[in-house]
């Protein structure tokens, strides 16, 4: 009898232990399950609503893979609560950019242009005055070669021009300074889709140069012109850059491939931003990347290891560097950098509105041997457009 009641506490009590495990395995398995951080290769990805992987790229293709490397990256849809035919923004057109870029040119702080009109529009000039010329030059960043060569050219043209009215000097002027900002130079974007792939852009520059915000009103110039496009937030290491592209995209109707994990492999982002395009048969895609200056050699592994991943899917056909223009020299040595590690294409010129230094455009010309293409003027979300030599020279000299 005592043997029969010892067994019948024994499973009395084991029912007891058992009964108070089991909400602690279900809490387990709910915290394993919204787990949203990097994950082990066997541990299978987390489901939501209905059993859809959290680690699909694209909704709308369940097939589409996503490397171990990625978690849960995403295409970014306009904020959820919105409507989204009124959340997605209209972008101006692109013509109407250009005429309000030059009138702020026009009115910002160049000394360039107007230095030089009241200085070759004196009566008489002499080497004073040529010096001061010459000056006027090199304090606007056009360097030291150009401006000799400037210089030696206005000289020998005065001289020969004998009177100088206001009018035959701006005419005068106007011509030299469009010389050398130089509109032979091919500024088009290779933005048209070509054997069967969209064009594919690489957008690269140093932290705080506006590189992403760029990205971002790059991607407006291009719906404005009905291009279908696609961004890759392949900035990983800095926090917030990947949150940015895709908030400047969703204002656009634009998707963002990105992923949740700060440092994730950018180059597998880059992958899955032109696999993602290809699929959806969009004109273009561009991708952000990380632009850290500290060790040249890791910038160069980095963006190389890029562009050589995209490759093995579609050719690169723009790499854009982003410069600020008040930084000046700085701003070249930047460019040098960038130019050893990869083959730059084009350059796109922030703040140009912030500077006396108009000069660095043929500065950036002269030393690249690539042609600025696009130039922003102000922080609106349409301040970007492609950039125009006799535009540029208009505006400073109006």
């Amino acid at each position: 009898m005592n043997e029969t009641l010892a067994i019948i506490l024994y499973i009395v009590v084991g029912l007891a232990v058992i009964g108070g495990l089991i909400p602690v395995f279900v809490k387990a398995y709910r915290s394993n399950r919204d787990y949203t951080g990097p994950r082990d290769a066997n541990d299978p990805a987390p489901t939501h609503d209905g059993g859809s992987a959290a680690g699909t790229l694209l909704a709308d293709r369940p097939g589409t893979q996503v490397p171990p490397s990625l978690a849960e990256p995403e295409t970014q849809a306009p904020a959820p609560g919105l409507d989204q035919e009124t959340a997605v923004e209209t972008p101006l057109p692109v013509e109407g950019r250009l005429v309000r870029l030059r009138a702020r040119l026009a009115k910002s702080n160049n000394a360039l242009g107007k230095g030089l009109l009241a200085l070759l529009a004196r009566d008489s000039i002499d080497e004073g005055v040529w010096e001061e010329v010459e000056e006027t030059l090199l304090l606007a960043d056009i360097g030291t070669e150009s401006t000799m060569a400037l210089v030696d050219t206005l000289r020998e043209r005065v001289k020969v021009l004998g009177t100088r009215s206001p009018d035959h000097v701006q005419a005068m002027l106007r011509e030299e300074l469009i010389k050398l900002v130089d509109p032979t130079m091919d500024r088009t974007l290779n933005i048209e889709r070509h054997d069967g792939r969209p064009a594919v852009l690489m957008v690269v520059g140093v932290n705080g140069v506006g590189k992403t915000t760029t990205v971002g009103k790059l991607a407006r110039v291009l719906v404005a012109e009905d291009k279908d496009v696609l961004l890759g937030a392949a900035d990983t290491f800095r926090a917030a850059a990947a949150e940015q592209l895709a908030t400047w995209g969703a204002r656009v109707g634009v998707p963002t491939v990105r992923s949740h994990v700060d440092g994730a492999d950018p180059a597998s982002v880059a992958f899955e931003a032109v696999k993602a395009g290809i699929e959806q048969e969009v004109d273009v895609v561009m991708v952000d990347t990380a632009g850290r200056l500290q060790n040249k050699v890791g910038l160069m592994d980095e963006l190389g290891k890029v562009k050589r991943v995209i490759e093995k899917q579609a050719t690169v056909d723009e790499v854009l560097l982003v410069l600020d223009a008040t930084t000046g020299q700085n701003g070249l040595t930047q460019a040098k950098v960038f130019a050893e590690v990869v083959n730059i294409t084009g350059i796109v010129l922030t703040k140009l509105d912030g500077t006396a230094k108009g000069g660095i455009v043929v500065a950036i010309q002269k030393t690249l041997g690539v042609p600025v293409k696009l130039v922003g003027l102000g922080e609106g979300a349409d301040d970007l457009a492609p950039f125009d030599a006799e535009g540029f020279v208009d505006a400073l000299l109006s």
